[in-house]
């Protein structure tokens, strides 16, 4: 174990949480810790008047089951003393405390519930929306694992404290005080003997959470690292069964089990003999109590109601002080996990500007362009991939855009539409009468983009397509599916456009999938339309068709098509060429020329 620094009074108790809160005074990061509880509690203000009626509801549940074991101690001594006069009085007593505990409880138990799973999916949502919301190249630099453990992991340990922490800290607060108060009125020895194992538990308590915390840690970085295989592992099935390596993958898992096998053993290891040294320090302080009750009860000083009484607030007492004592870890752990997920609220956003969405709207009937202006870019500590390059595609034109693999096509497209901003120069929309407006989250609906690939997601086909018009009829899809020569294959399906398509696309063939994203394009309607590569997948004939359709289906249209295909080149107006970090025209024929040439790169 690592040595560790303890500075004031931390040096008598030498807690790493205690010292942990003294760090972030002494270093000025306290206000972060402030910070992050006041993040958490901002969600709970709406449940407020539920905190606080939850919080008196403990209060009193916590007093009718304190009052509920003391009548049970005045029955018993009542049947051992064989006073028959108060019997039935005690005995409804007992009956009516015990069915308001359990109703005190029960609603407790139900209230807790529902404040957890609202503050759980309010902050889910947010963080959701925050999330997509986050410019790309900011939220690219967060794997997909990491984003995966902090919108479940740190928000189920958020919400299971955002609510509960200050009603359960005072119930806790309250019946340790009012047990001891009881104890202290009845035999203040006994209320000693009680927590006797007070002292012990904040004194082993350091070195038990430490230690837990450690192997807590490794557990969970173990399995972060066994998610992030997996996915990556069902992700690329495809290419795993194309190269054959399946037992290679089969060994990883195993060497990824065992260590996580180990991790665990190791973990619950350390749990058993923690809970064997807890035990017995429990049972030292039971037995000690038990053998001073014996006594008193030999000697006459106590009934068998008053033993069995001090014996079950004995351990009702212990219980609240390890609720008390575990309060400190429960908020820091709550703060980190705040830490991580602000850091995701707090993400540059997307420029965002409805008006102007609305006003370009307006006119876009009329035809918009699409401009880069001097622009220059270069991903985060990367060369540049433009420089001052310039580009323009005007409305009813088919524009082609060449490139090698790798070369700068899709970063252009990306700066298009608006998920990276360029580091020099402009991206801007124009209208017909000469209006520009730079490029914003918004605009973006203006723009209908097929990318490379199969973009399709879980769901019926139908679904697919609405996910770009949520009001479109089956007729407009079915349309749009025609246009697309998708329909030939959906229109034979069992369940036509409401077949499944499963995860990722799986159910349907890549050339499919071009053509179902292809329609879904058509279907949003927008007056600029981006196609990646989008009919690598076809044959030349269904090629030919699509396109035609796409001239046909979308006049004064803004077309920009990324492609190596030289069979597209003779529905384009004009080529462009990626080339030395610029964007480049070129002569139709030279282009062609070169393509047919070097069919290769096709």
């Amino acid at each position: 174990m690592d040595d560790k620094k303890f500075t004031g009074i931390n040096k008598i108790l030498k807690s790493d949480f205690v010292q942990a809160l003294l760090d972030k005074f002494s270093d000025g990061t306290f206000s972060e810790f402030v910070d992050d509880w006041k993040w958490i509690f901002h969600f709970s203000k709406r449940y407020k008047w539920i905190v606080i009626f939850y919080t008196f509801l403990g209060i009193f549940s916590s007093t009718f089951s304190l009052g509920s074991a003391y009548v049970s101690r005045l029955l018993i001594n009542i049947i051992v003393e064989k006073r028959t006069e108060q019997l039935w009085m005690l005995v409804g007593l007992v009956l009516l405390s015990t069915a308001l505990a359990l109703t005190f409880n029960s609603v407790m138990s139900r209230v807790s519930t529902k404040i957890s799973i609202y503050v759980h999916n309010d902050i889910q949502a947010e963080i959701f929306d925050k999330i997509i919301d986050a410019r790309w190249d900011e939220l690219n630099n967060y794997q997909n694992g990491d984003l995966l453990n902090r919108f479940n992991s740190d928000v189920s340990t958020i919400s299971s404290n955002a609510i509960s922490w200050i009603p359960n800290l005072a119930i806790n607060i309250y019946t340790f005080a009012m047990t001891f108060f009881v104890l202290m009125r009845m035999d203040p020895t006994m209320a000693w003997i009680a927590i006797l194992s007070a002292p012990f538990l904040l004194f082993m308590s350091h070195y038990i959470m430490r230690k837990l915390k450690m192997y807590r840690k490794r557990v969970l970085e173990m399995k972060s690292e066994m998610l992030s295989f997996e996915m990556e592992t069902f992700y690329n099935f495809d290419s795993i069964k194309s190269f054959g390596i399946l037992g290679h993958y089969s060994r990883l898992l195993r060497g990824w089990q065992k260590k996580y096998k180990e991790y665990n053993l190791d973990y619950n290891r350390f749990e058993i003999k923690t809970n064997i040294l807890m035990t017995i320090v429990s049972t030292v302080v039971s037995m000690t109590a038990f053998g001073y009750c014996l006594f008193r009860l030999w000697t006459g000083a106590i009934l068998y109601g008053d033993m069995t009484f001090f014996l079950q607030q004995r351990a009702s007492l212990s219980s609240k002080f390890n609720s008390l004592v575990s309060t400190i870890p429960g908020m820091l752990n709550s703060a980190v996990s705040a830490h991580r997920i602000r850091e995701l609220v707090d993400l540059p956003k997307e420029d965002h500007d409805p008006e102007i969405l609305e006003q370009i709207r307006a006119v876009a009937d009329q035809g918009l362009s699409l401009m880069l202006q001097d622009v220059t870019y270069a991903y985060a500590e990367g060369e540049n991939v433009y420089e001052n390059t310039s580009f323009c595609a005007r409305p009813n034109e088919i524009i082609a855009v060449l490139g090698e693999s790798g070369g700068g096509k899709t970063t252009m497209f990306r700066l298009m539409l608006g998920l990276i901003r360029p580091d020099d120069g402009t991206m801007v929309l124009e209208t017909a009468d000469g209006r520009r407006v730079e490029m914003n989250a918004d605009l973006r609906q203006l723009i209908s983009y097929v990318p490379q690939g199969n973009s399709m997601i879980y769901g019926t086909i139908a679904e697919n397509m609405r996910m770009v018009r949520e009001d479109a009829t089956d007729e407009q899809i079915i349309e749009c599916l025609k246009l697309a020569c998708a329909w030939e294959f959906v229109s034979k399906l069992p369940d036509g456009i409401n077949s499944k398509v499963r995860e990722r696309g799986k159910g349907v063939s890549e050339g499919q999938a071009q053509r179902l994203s292809i329609a879904r394009a058509m279907l949003r309607d927008s007056p600029i339309l981006l196609l990646d590569e989008v009919t690598s997948a076809l044959d030349e004939q269904t090629e030919e068709r699509v396109l035609d359709n796409i001239i046909r289906y979308c006049p004064n249209k803004t077309c920009i098509v990324a492609t190596h295909r030289p069979s597209v080149l003779k529905h384009c107006k004009r080529i462009y060429r990626i080339t030395n970090k610029s964007i480049e025209p070129v002569e139709r024929s030279v282009a062609e020329a070169e393509l047919i040439a070097r069919p290769s790169e096709e």
